[in-house]
């Protein structure tokens, strides 16, 4: 692809705004296309999502994929050489990628531990002589726990890593923080991760152009639960030169609104916010009210995997014999190619249970494509219920059909 779009440049354009509250419909223009806020980004981690091909992404009507540029580090000469993710992936459409600052965590103090927006009396970080990544000032050290390879990653590599990859949106490298870190360590890896996105502007800058066209940068913010943390980077961020900001960190699920409150109240609201790694509806729409435009998360594919299928009337899980020689569809008011293509429930479960690896395949990838055109189908209702000022009517709606509330 040696043409692209939008004269060369990353900008963001506000369409309609939420009357009261800090969400907005919007289309974020890119080198490789424009994405319509909100959205739900495809979770490719190297480059591809799994068991599912590019043209069934296109089927589903996904609109921009994120990869992983941890988990793309040891190709991304090969991937330069080809032109950038985009073309080198065949996506061809826009991209972006994460700084492996989720690596910081889950391969240190959250080692061998599952990702949780719940506090629990028993939740600890992973001891230290247990850790795979040992984060210092200048970066994190740490040892793949796949290929046993010992490699180090601060913000400048991170940035030539990124660079390398050429999404169209990349992120600061920042320091992730568990739920299991009390405030003054927040303090401490807050204070670590604006020294580091300090960095990563002045490296990222240096090569943002190198493969001919321009990649955009966003600040991710950090600061845990706590709003004075919380507010003071989003201020100190908001006057760096990012393109748009990451709202990552510890999410408790029940205090999810405050947190994007208080960031987004301090971000500037011309610029795109990106809400890292959650998926639930509720966590969505949220997201979407409290000022988020664009979202990803593996869970829809991974959850497919597992048998959890999602559905306007909340999800089931074909692993239970109920489903067998069920003759309905996975949802009456599905438009995915699964759906249209009139699979049953008992069709589906038969493929998961099969000992075939080959019609277990074929299940991951009409149960990966379902979930994921759900999720994309919900963003896209909510953007035109946000264009049509009745948001709030189809919220509540959906959140009544899905949950039973």
């Amino acid at each position: 692809m040696t043409d692209y779009q939008n004269n060369n440049t990353f900008s963001f354009e506000i369409e309609k705004r939420l009357e009261g509250k800090l969400g907005r419909a919007g289309i974020i223009h890119t080198p490789h296309g424009d994405i319509k806020t909100p959205a739900f980004m495809c979770v490719g981690t190297r480059g591809s999502v799994n068991f599912l091909s590019m043209e069934d992404l296109k089927a589903i009507q996904a609109q921009a994929m994120l990869s992983n540029g941890y988990h793309l580090r040891n190709v991304s000469y090969e991937i330069a050489q080809n032109g950038g993710l985009a073309a080198w992936s065949q996506w061809n459409g826009p991209t972006l990628t994460d700084s492996g600052g989720f690596q910081v965590m889950s391969l240190g103090s959250g080692s061998g531990k599952v990702v949780s927006m719940k506090v629990g009396h028993d939740l600890k970080n992973t001891e230290p002589e247990h850790r795979f990544a040992k984060v210092t000032e200048d970066g994190v050290a740490f040892t793949d726990p796949n290929s046993g390879q010992d490699d180090f990653i601060g913000p400048e590599e991170s940035m030539q890593i990124q660079c390398r990859i050429g999404a169209d949106i990349h992120m600061a490298f920042d320091e992730l923080t568990s739920l299991a870190d009390d405030y003054d360590y927040n303090v401490e890896a807050l204070a670590r991760t604006e020294r580091w996105a300090l960095r990563s502007i002045e490296e990222h800058r240096k090569h943002q152009y190198d493969l001919g066209y321009y990649q955009a940068l966003y600040g991710v913010i950090q600061g845990g639960r706590w709003e004075d943390l919380r507010r003071s980077t989003s201020k100190k961020f908001a006057k760096m030169d990012f393109d748009g900001y990451g709202l990552g960190g510890a999410f408790l699920k029940e205090n999810l609104g405050d947190i994007l409150r208080w960031c987004c109240e301090e971000l500037p609201e011309t610029k795109p916010r990106h809400l890292l790694g959650l998926s639930h509806p509720d966590d969505i729409l949220i997201g979407i009210e409290m000022g988020a435009d664009t979202f990803d998360c593996v869970a829809p594919t991974r959850e497919a995997r597992h048998g959890k299928i999602y559905t306007r009337y909340g999800n089931i899980n074909l692993a239970n014999s109920r489903f067998k020689d069920s003759m309905e569809p996975l949802d009456d008011d599905c438009d995915c190619p699964v759906c249209k293509a009139g699979w049953t429930k008992g069709q589906l479960r038969e493929l998961l249970k099969s000992q075939d690896k080959e019609k277990r395949h074929l299940y991951f990838n009409l149960a990966s494509q379902h979930n994921l055109r759900f999720i994309l189908r919900l963003t896209e209702e909510a953007r035109q219920a946000l264009l049509d000022d009745t948001f709030y009517e189809y919220r509540n709606q959906f959140l009544k059909d899905y949950y039973h509330k």
